[in-house]
C-alpha cells in the first residue's frame, strides 16, 4: 500500500515515484517532509492526522491572500484535502541562502503586506492559530475586536485548562475593559501574517525571504509588529527597513506588550505554566 506521503505527491499530478523522502524539523504540530520526485521535483509535504480534514484548506487560503497582495512571496500551494482520512498539504519546496539584503527585503515586504488595506477588521471565515481556533468575521471596531475575538476566546480556553486563577482572571478582565486606554480607535485594517514569529519565514533562491504558515486576518499592523518582538528572530536590518516603509506610531511603544498578551496567552494555553509568569507581568502592567 502506498504511503500517505507518496499519494499525497501523486495528488499534485505527478504520478513518478519518490526518489527521497526526509522528514523535516522544527515544528511542534505537524508531520513534515521533504519529497523529491523521480522527475525532479520537489515537494513539501504535511500532514496532521489528529486534526480535522480542513485543516491546511485555512493555511492554504491564508497564503492565497498573502500572494494576491503581490508583497510578501509565499510558496506556491500544490494541494491540500485529505489523503486516507489525514489532512494533508503540499507546497512547492523552497530551498536557499540568505544574502546581506534578505532580512532589509523581508521588513520591507511585510510592511508592504501591511500596506494591503481592508474595509472592516478579522475576515470572512474562522481559521487557527497553531491547532487553536481563531474566530474572525468582519467588525468595524478594533479594539471590539481584539477583545472579543482575540482575548476573550483564550481567557475562555485558558480557564477550561485550569490555568486561570483567580487574580489572573480578574486581572485580565480589567485589562479587557480598558483597552481603549492604550489602542487608539482609528485604526486602519491591515492585511496581517498573523503568527509572524521568527521560524515562520524561511529563504529561497537569491535570498528571496517566503512567508509560511500563516494565521491571516486583518488587524493592527503594530499588532504583527510586537509579536515578531515577543521571541526574537527579526534582525536590525529588518525592523529599520519596515519602519522606512511603514513608520509606528509614537504610542506603539505604550501598546506594544498589550498586543503581546494576545500571544502568550496562546502560548500559556498550548505550553502550560512557563508562560505564566510572562504574562502575569503583561496583566500586572496594564492592570495596575
Amino acid at each position: 500500500m502506498k504511503s500517505i506521503v507518496e499519494k499525497a505527491a501523486a495528488k499534485t499530478g505527478d504520478l513518478t515515484a519518490l526518489e527521497t523522502v526526509k522528514p523535516v524539523y522544527g515544528g511542534d504540530i505537524n508531520e513534515a517532509y521533504y519529497v523529491k520526485a523521480t522527475s525532479g521535483a520537489t515537494y513539501f509535504i504535511k500532514l496532521n492526522p489528529k486534526m480535522p480534514a480542513d485543516f491546511f484548506q485555512h493555511e492554504a487560503e491564508g497564503l492565497r491572500l498573502l500572494a494576491e497582495t503581490g508583497t510578501a512571496a509565499v510558496p506556491e500551494v500544490l494541494f491540500h484535502g485529505a489523503v486516507d482520512g489525514t489532512a494533508v498539504l503540499v507546497l512547492e519546496w523552497i530551498g536557499g541562502g540568505k544574502t546581506a539584503e534578505t532580512e532589509e527585503r523581508l521588513g520591507r515586504e511585510v510592511a508592504e503586506l501591511h500596506r494591503s488595506f481592508g474595509e472592516a477588521f478579522g475576515l470572512a471565515s474562522d481559521n487557527y492559530i497553531g491547532t487553536f481556533a481563531q474566530q474572525n468575521g468582519w467588525h468595524r471596531d478594533w479594539i471590539v475586536f481584539y477583545r472579543d475575538y482575540r482575548l476573550l476566546p483564550q481567557l475562555e480556553l485558558a480557564e477550561r485548562k485550569g490555568r486561570l486563577t483567580a487574580g489572573r482572571r480578574k486581572q485580565l478582565e480589567t485589562v479587557m475593559a480598558r483597552l481603549d486606554h492604550w489602542i487608539p480607535n482609528d485604526v486602519k485594517p491591515s492585511l496581517l501574517h498573523g503568527d509572524l514569529w521568527g521560524g515562520n519565514w524561511i529563504v529561497g533562491e537569491n535570498g528571496r525571504p517566503y512567508l509560511i504558515d500563516p494565521a491571516v486576518f486583518y488587524g493592527d499592523h503594530e499588532l504583527e509588529l510586537a509579536f515578531t518582538e515577543l521571541f526574537g528572530g527579526y534582525s536590525r536590518n529588518f525592523y529599520a527597513s519596515y519602519r522606512e516603509t511603514f513608520p509606528l506610531t509614537d504610542t506603539y511603544e505604550d501598546r506594544r506588550e498589550l498586543y503581546q498578551l494576545y500571544y502568550l496567552l496562546i502560548h500559556l494555553n498550548a505550553f502550560g505554566e512557563s508562560y505564566g509568569g510572562a504574562v502575569d507581568r503583561v496583566l500586572a502592567k496594564y492592570a495596575g
